[in-house]
């Protein structure tokens, strides 16, 4: 039976007063609507799995590495344990062996929604089961539950200056809540490293709940005068409560804003917030501050930052264009100049991906049914059918594709929301259901601290018995 569809059967029973996990009479079934009681299940049997799959093959190869992946980023090196999601170049991300087709239709949704809610991809991203109804309302619930900030990270949002990056602070925020860590506790309590997992996953569901509050009070701080993010609804989803501090009310807006957190959340572990994160997490940094680093990597204009820069290049196209509908001729002329000028059409092009992302074909799709008359929607799909062929013809892109990056911000433009600045914020919400998630299992398997050899181009040539001419 599949890993990810299996009930476990290891007994356990929980304390109430600490959290702690115990041996016990108790079977933990998938039918709990408490996530780490699931996950206390699923860890034991998992870990068999992989010492045995070790013992078996520690030796076997299960690649090659090559001279330009050294040097070009250590492109597709398969090196690094993620359970959460996998990429593949053609179809684009599974999570947990599910397709973004496959958790729209599959993942629970908001009573009168058409939309997954992203309680449901977490509790997926954790378990490997696709969850109930009630499972998802646990989640919602228990996020609610821990979503009041200390007063001195409040302090801190309140007092930053108004030219700070939003992304800045943000990570910033994230990092001052280390001051919550249960993980950092209880490391410094001596704390069995088997129960390392369970500290991590207290953080991270804090951490999670938390995001919203400080995300909302940074937008409310730049763009609302400071007001008021209200109160949190315990009856409400995330996403629902997330919009309702932002200032939304629009329940489109709140199916987009499901959507998005939802389809932002993994992407494998190879893009920089996700391996930022496995990363500072080895080193048994807590779930803050693994965070914290992961979001400033996401803040860079090659990661998450390239929706806005989406963004700015289509404001250009249109003035460029004389703000009106144009012909493909029109647009390809356009587009040619951007390229030769030596920029690229942002966007466009994914470091793994060889097809269109399934990312922007379902924000695409949701277009198609929102606001199929939206003059900057329609200026994305006519970009849409002439890119590709004139990268092609170009010859320079692996990809000519689009990315997710190509869409999200004309969604959020249509809704209202145009602060272009504010957009990575967004996607550092949902970036954190992927990196926590992993994180707890990262700490369950017991994965160790990094530490890639490097090497010098001196040691490179000599390796390759490389001789350079004087």
């Amino acid at each position: 039976m599949s890993l990810l569809r299996q009930v476990a059967t290891k007994s356990y029973s929980f304390s109430a007063a600490n959290g702690r996990v115990f041996a016990g009479t108790r079977f933990a079934s998938s039918d709990s609507t408490n996530l780490k009681e699931v996950l206390a299940a699923k860890i034991p049997e998992h870990n068999a799995k992989v010492r045995a799959f070790r013992q078996a093959h520690n030796a076997t190869k299960v690649g090659e590495v090559t001279l330009d992946q050294v040097y070009g980023g250590m492109r597709s090196i398969k090196c690094m344990v993620w359970e959460t999601s996998v990429l593949d170049a053609d179809e684009g991300i599974r999570f947990r062996g599910y397709t973004i087709p496959d958790c729209q239709e599959q993942l629970p949704k908001a009573e009168g929604g058409a939309e997954p809610l992203p309680e449901g991809l977490f509790w997926l991203l954790c378990t490997g089961d696709i969850p109930s109804p009630e499972q998802v309302k646990w989640i919602s619930k228990e996020w609610a539950q821990r979503a009041s900030l200390p007063s001195h990270v409040v302090s801190l949002l309140n007092g930053f200056p108004s030219n700070l990056h939003p992304m800045s602070q943000f990570a910033a925020a994230v990092i001052a809540l280390q001051s919550e860590s249960k993980f950092a506790k209880a490391y410094e309590d001596k704390a069995h490293k088997s129960t390392y997992w369970e500290h991590a996953y207290e953080d991270s569901m804090d951490l999670i709940a938390k995001l919203p509050a400080i995300a909302a009070t940074i937008y409310r701080n730049l763009y609302r005068n400071g007001s008021s993010i209200g109160t949190i609804d315990e009856k409400s989803d995330w996403s629902a409560n997330f919009c309702k501090m932002l200032g939304y009310k629009d329940q489109k807006f709140i199916e987009l804003m499901r959507l998005y957190l939802t389809i932002h959340t993994d992407h494998e572990g190879g893009n920089v917030s996700a391996h930022t994160s496995h990363l500072v997490g080895s080193a048994l940094s807590d779930p803050y501050l693994s965070f914290g680093a992961a979001l400033c990597g996401l803040a860079g204009p090659l990661h998450g930052l390239a929706n806005q820069e989406v963004l700015v290049w289509l404001t250009k196209a249109q003035e460029e264009l004389g703000g009106k509908e144009v012909t493909d001729q029109q647009l390809t002329d356009f587009i040619w100049k951007t390229l030769k000028s030596g920029q690229v059409v942002p966007g466009y092009g994914h470091a793994v991906l060889r097809k269109t992302d399934p990312r922007y074909t379902c924000q695409r799709e949701f277009a198609l049914k929102h606001l199929p008359n939206d003059p900057l929607f329609k200026l994305v799909s006519q970009i849409y059918k002439v890119t590709p062929d004139i990268l092609r013809e170009q010859g320079k892109a692996k990809n000519p594709w689009p990315n997710v990056d190509a869409h999200s911000g004309v969604l959020l433009q249509y809704y209202g929301m145009k602060e272009m600045s504010y957009y990575t914020v967004l996607f550092g919400v949902s970036r954190a259901l992927g990196c926590l998630s992993q994180f707890i299992w990262s700490r369950a398997m017991g994965l160790p601290l990094e530490r890639p050899k490097s090497l010098s181009t001196e040691g490179l040539m000599k390796l390759c018995k490389y001789t350079p001419e004087q």
